[in-house]
Formats: C-alpha cells, sequence, structure tokens
C-alpha cells in the first residue's frame, strides 16, 4: 500500500475526514454546552380554568432535564398531559433558552360514575369533581360506551325538553337499557335501542300524549314506563295507569 499513491490518498483523505468529524463534534460538544442554551424560561399557555399555574410548574420542572438542545420534549409532554384536567400538551423549543407548553383542558359534560368526569367529547379523565361548575348530569354505563351516552345525553335532552326539567342523569345498564333522571323529579325507563329510531319514537309518543297526562295528573308524576310497544305506562303518586295508543287508558290503584 505504501508503494500505491492512489491508496495512500484515500488513506490520507479518510484520516483527514475522520479529523473534522471529531472536530466538528467536540465543536458542537461545546457550543451546546454553553450556558446561554441553560432553559431559563417555561412559558406555560393556553385556554385554562382549572390548571393552576404554580402547581404545574412544580411539577414540570422535575421533568425538565438538559438544555435548549438536549432537553426530550416528549417527556415534558407526558409530565404535563398526566396532570388532572390536561387533555392534550404541546411542547416546542423557543430561542436560546426557553421551552413555551401549550395546554388544552379537557371540557366536562358530567360526571361519571363516583369518581370520574367525562369530557364533552366523550372522553373519561379523573380530576377533584368539586372544580367543575355545578349541576353536571350524572353519567353512567358500561365500560367503553362513554361516547355513545354523550351522544344519547344530547339526544335525549333535545327529545324530553317539552317535559320540563333538566336531564339530571342518565344510565346505560349492563343489558344496554336506557334510563333518565329529570330535575323536576320524573323517572324516565326508556329500555334497550333494538331498532334505528326507536329511542326518539317513544320519547314522542310521550311528548305527544303529555298536555292531556299533565291535566290529570298535574305534578304527582314519579316514573314513565316507554318499554311498552303500543303505549306507556305511569306510575303517579297513588296510582298506576297505561296509556294506549289508540286513546284508551287504564288505571289502578298502587
Amino acid at each position: 500500500m505504501w508503494n500505491d499513491t492512489r491508496q495512500l490518498n484515500l488513506f490520507a483523505n479518510a484520516l483527514y475526514s475522520l479529523l473534522a468529524l471529531a472536530l466538528f463534534a467536540a465543536a458542537g460538544y461545546w457550543l451546546v454546552q454553553q450556558p446561554k442554551f441553560t432553559l431559563r424560561v417555561i412559558k406555560i399557555g393556553g385556554e385554562l380554568e382549572h390548571i393552576n399555574m404554580p402547581t404545574v410548574r412544580a411539577a414540570l420542572m422535575g421533568q425538565v432535564q438538559g438544555n435548549f438542545f438536549t432537553v426530550d420534549l416528549e417527556t415534558v409532554r407526558a409530565a404535563a398531559e398526566s396532570m388532572p384536567w390536561v387533555r392534550q400538551a404541546s411542547v416546542q423549543r423557543v430561542w436560546p433558552n426557553q421551552l413555551a407548553i401549550t395546554l388544552q383542558e379537557y371540557k366536562a359534560l358530567g360526571l361519571w360514575g363516583s369518581d370520574q368526569l367525562v369530557s364533552e367529547e366523550g372522553e373519561l379523565f379523573t380530576a377533584n369533581p368539586a372544580e367543575a361548575v355545578d349541576g353536571l348530569p350524572l353519567l353512567n354505563g358500561p365500560a367503553g360506551s362513554e361516547k355513545k351516552v354523550v351522544e344519547r345525553y344530547r339526544e335525549f335532552k333535545r327529545w324530553l325538553a317539552p317535559l320540563g326539567g333538566t336531564l339530571q342523569a342518565v344510565n346505560l345498564s349492563a343489558r344496554y337499557a336506557w334510563e333518565v333522571q329529570l330535575s323536576n323529579g320524573i323517572r324516565i325507563e326508556l329500555g334497550r335501542d333494538r331498532t334505528e329510531g326507536s329511542l326518539e319514537a317513544r320519547c314522542q309518543r310521550l311528548i305527544a300524549a303529555w298536555p292531556e297526562v299533565i291535566k290529570q295528573w298535574g305534578n304527582d308524576i314519579e316514573y314513565v314506563d316507554l318499554r311498552y310497544p303500543n303505549g306507556f305506562a305511569i306510575h303517579a303518586a297513588g296510582m298506576n295507569f297505561v296509556e294506549e295508543t289508540n286513546g284508551s287508558t287504564k288505571t289502578s290503584l298502587r
């Protein structure tokens, strides 16, 4: 090889390249270690209502390791999203020594079960219910049914509005039967959604007869059962009766 000029040139070029790379790496290491790149500011923003800034800063400080170049953005993002009320977080570097963290909160639609909240998007999250808006409805259902329950809540709210009161609770049983509770004390059993539009049809049947029902029973109605194929049953204080679709009514003492 020592007598081959071409191979010697190739070898020399390779050495020069390795030396240049080593010098470049050393210079890069020296550069990124300069004090000017030490992270000095963490900016936290977003439309925040329930998230406490001092608490967030204290929690994230332990996750911010390294400087502008070496900080692990994914670690910081995951730490932010693990905090109560945080739905999503984005983390960006801001030259030369800052991090910008933008947080998105969950928007609570209702309480879920005994210890969780459900968002407007049908996502479960854990936070202090006392920090949520007062008067949230109680929603419940089997695991994985959150989005369906939220969808039905909005539909029941619209379908049953003529009955007065607000929708306080929506429950989907383990057998996938629906039940709702109104703020005026009326509990409504709707049963299973066996066909497309069947739940709405049952609600409309009740709404159509409601003026006459109220005329006869006033504020004494406690329970409505819409699971009948051709009508519905009502339990009022002291009595039960079944309203048939042909207009006939069967009444019995409790």
